[in-house]
């Protein structure tokens, strides 16, 4: 069945006025009731057609329904008296509002007599009304009448339009017309607020078809049920749903006291605002029972209406609650506090803030909830609920609702809290186990960069940068299993061992071997610990200046990439040792002989390697992106990040050395084979005076002639053939080297009174900067750093 236009139906009168008084839609209802045509009224002023002594009351100013009886002129003169439904439509796009007036002429058959009415009012209990065939009104019981809030005698004989211009009754127009094509029934579901109602309700319509005898469907019983409990239910049900869900997303104390606000408004506050206790008042740890006055910063707000207009203090800001406040309160009794307007307790509740109880007048704010976060023991901070749109006050069931979705966002603060306090005291450690900064070195320059993971936190990678004697250098870069303090400690312990090792001149292999026992060893020692075994790579280079080569060896680590002065950048292929921390396999180095200027970049697997490339694209991608390293090595690094790492940041741990080679000029290093006699020690005193002199180191002549006669004289007496002497020369540095073939390391010793000998090593000490020796190959090296500075 076709609808049938409301205007074109005879049997109910309907007009259009609008604001200014005329006439713009003249119905064939109102055409039969006055008998004017609809081209002789419309655009005339409807005050025209009332009759003159007529009682007849215009609506009021605001009102946006009116019904009563109107005295009108019909054409032929006479008057006729009829019941009138007015309702007011809103403008649309600017233009003046308009007024629909429907005036029933058709009642149909009286209630009593109509065999639909007696079946729609034998088969539904709740409020009930029924359409016939053409959607006309026919009868309502008296729920249903109290509820549209008319005469039931009146509005027989309207449509569902007529009597609301409200969409739901447009929607349950639409869905009779099916009911009456289909013979099928129909549920309705809508919320709104009934004329005859204080508050909106969830409703359910059921459209149950009515039939005659001859099973004919002639009409359409439209019971309704109030369905708000079950709504509310399923309402809170989802909310505490998508709380489980959205709320805790991270581990960011900010963001999850936002998400609990965004959550939570509208769907059960106006406004909603998130205070968190100031840990610094109480140590860093928040209290289990805070007393009054009570520090809180806003940590998180969210409102309904754009820009908070209803905050009061903005994030960030810490404000001093006192106990007559119903966060302060809420706070000490670790219960909900709910204070409204009507009652006055609100107002009670903040006299102490002329500001917010100037901002609860400014935008009506009738209902507040303040909910305590609590979790674990620990009070947290409060959440305050705040309604002003929402004419209803909070309920039991809202108290309860909002306990239990902060029981939940508390939860989750206190797991970002610890979270953040266990970060920011593993990246204290780190700091302190890492070099913050590298220490000059003659040998090469470098530039290093540190990345902790966008996800997992900080880790276990580091690097570091040794100066050795002779002007050497070693680069050493490593990886420790895991995250959080025990990888970061893990990796002090390593970068310690290292540094000590790197001290006594191990050869690179030899180094690895030691700190893979040590490995070992906290592998069983954290095995015990009930923490598992200890995963580490590590890479260990040692690159000498005066010879310009460089010794490396690896240790599960990744190869690093050589980027020459001139050619293309290249991986550097060496022999593959396993990680630390298997015992009992060797390890092998390799020798390179390297360029003035060539640049090695030391780096763990965290830049090269992602879900997104396997380690050897990245490799590639490495040595692209050092094809051109002539410039800044803080600008290469920045380059390299840029090219390797997404946006969001690495996934894993990065840990980036770049160091480019220095050598030393030959101009610079002086070296003389000395014969094991110590009658010739002398002339080798008057060279080394004569070199000194040539390098313009007059000053330090008697210093460095006292060092190296004690040294080669050691030599002479206590090692073995063939000795060497070897002078080297930098700019603020003088060193001195004695080798020899006897394998014996020397030591100092306090000698006696009336002892002849024992004070030369002591001698040195005292005389130089820095002394010790390394074994080599053939034997040992005796060294000794003098500071100097050059003469004018």
């Amino acid at each position: 069945m076709s609808p049938v236009n409301p205007f074109d139906d005879a049997a109910t009168a309907r007009v259009v006025i609008d604001d200014a008084g005329t006439l713009r839609e003249w119905g064939e209802g109102a055409r039969r009731l006055l008998g004017h045509s609809a081209a002789e009224v419309v655009g005339r002023p409807a005050a025209e057609l009332l009759a003159e002594g007529g009682e007849n009351t215009p609506p009021r100013a605001g009102d946006h329904r009116w019904s009563g009886t109107l005295a009108l002129r019909h054409r032929d003169g006479h008057t006729v008296s009829v019941w009138v439904l007015a309702r007011r439509r809103d403008p649309e796009g600017g233009g003046p509002g308009r007024w629909l007036l429907v005036a029933p002429l058709y009642r149909g058959p009286e209630q009593l007599d109509d065999p639909l009415v007696k079946a729609a009012m034998a088969q539904s209990p709740c409020p009930t009304m029924v359409f016939d065939d053409r959607l006309r009104l026919r009868a309502v019981n008296d729920a249903m009448e109290q509820l549209i809030g008319l005469p039931a005698e009146r509005i027989r004989g309207l449509r569902a339009t007529d009597i609301s211009h409200r969409a739901p009754n447009a929607e349950l127009e639409e869905h009779m017309t099916r009911v009456l094509a289909t013979g099928q029934g129909y549920d309705m579901h809508t919320h709104l607020k009934a004329p005859g109602e204080s508050r909106a309700h969830a409703w359910l319509a059921r459209l149950a078809p009515l039939t005659d005898p001859d099973g004919q469907v002639r009409g359409v019983c439209v019971s309704a049920h109030d369905v708000t409990e079950q709504h509310l239910a399923r309402e809170r049900l989802q909310l505490v749903n998508e709380a489980s869900m959205r709320i805790g997303t991270t581990l960011d104390v900010t963001r999850t006291a936002q998400e609990l606000a965004d959550v939570c408004v509208p769907a059960l506050a106006d406004f909603v605002s998130v205070d968190l206790l100031d840990p610094q008042d109480h140590g860093g740890e928040p209290t289990a029972t805070p007393t009054p006055p009570v520090a809180l910063r806003r940590t998180a707000h969210q409102s309904v209406s754009p820009g908070c207009p209803e905050a009061v203090a903005e994030p960030g800001r810490l404000d001093v609650y006192p106990a007559a406040s119903p966060q302060a309160a809420s706070l000490v009794t670790g219960q909900a506090i709910v204070a409204t307007v009507p009652s006055g307790d609100l107002e009670q509740w903040l006299e102490w803030d002329p500001v917010r109880l100037q901002r609860i007048k400014d935008h009506d704010i009738h209902s507040t909830m303040s909910v305590p976060l609590q979790a674990r023991g620990t009070t947290l901070g409060v959440a305050v609920f705040t309604r002003l749109r929402r004419p209803d006050p909070f309920t039991h069931d809202d108290v309860l609702l909002a306990e239990d979705v902060a029981a939940r966002a508390a939860v989750c603060i206190d797991n970002a809290r610890r979270y953040s306090r266990e970060r920011e005291t593993t990246l204290t450690l780190q700091r302190s186990l890492r070099p913050r900064s590298l220490r000059p070195a003659a040998a090469v320059e470098a530039a290093s960069r540190y990345l902790p993971s966008a996800s997992s936190g900080v880790g276990g990678d580091w690097f570091d940068v040794i100066p050795l004697s002779g002007m050497r250098v070693a680069m050493v870069v490593g990886d420790v299993g895991g995250h959080g303090i025990q990888a970061s400690a893990t990796m002090g312990r390593l970068r310690t061992a290292v540094r000590t090792l790197a001290d006594i001149d191990l050869p690179p292999e030899e180094l690895l071997t030691h700190l893979d026992d040590l490995v070992v060893r906290l592998s069983e020692e954290s095995g015990a610990d009930g923490t598992g075994e200890v995963g580490a790579t590590c890479l260990y280079a040692v690159y000498d200046p005066v010879s310009r080569r460089c010794t490396l060896a690896r240790a599960g680590h990744p190869s690093p990439v050589l980027a020459p002065p001139v050619g293309p950048p290249r991986r550097i292929e060496l022999p593959s040792g396993p990680p630390l921390g298997v015992g009992g396999l060797p390890f092998e180095s390799a020798e390179l002989e390297l360029r003035e200027g060539t640049v090695l970049a030391f780096y763990t697997d965290g830049l090269v390697e992602n879900r997104q490339r396997d380690a050897d694209v990245g490799q590639e991608l490495l040595c692209g992106t050092l094809a051109d390293s002539s410039g800044s090595l803080e600008t290469a690094c920045d380059r390299v990040l840029h090219a390797l790492l997404p946006v969001g940041g690495p996934a894993a741990d990065v840990a980036l050395l770049l160091a480019r080679t220095r050598g030393l000029p030959a101009g610079q290093v002086a070296t003389w084979d000395i014969p094991a006699d110590p009658a010739l020690v002398a002339p080798i005193r008057k060279q080394v005076l004569e070199q000194l002199s040539a390098w313009r180191l007059l000053e330090a002549s008697f210093t460095a002639e006292l060092v190296v006669s004690e040294l080669v004289t050691n030599a002479i007496r206590y090692g073995a053939p063939p000795i060497r002497l070897r002078l080297i020369h930098d700019t603020t540095t003088l060193i001195c080297e004695v080798s020899d073939t006897n394998h014996t390391a020397p030591h100092l010793r306090r000698a006696k009174t009336w002892d002849e000998g024992g004070r030369g090593l002591l001698l040195v000490a005292q005389l130089t900067q820095r002394w010790g020796s390394r074994h080599t190959a053939e034997g040992k090296t005796i060294w000794a750093e003098l500071t100097l500075l050059e003469d004018e």
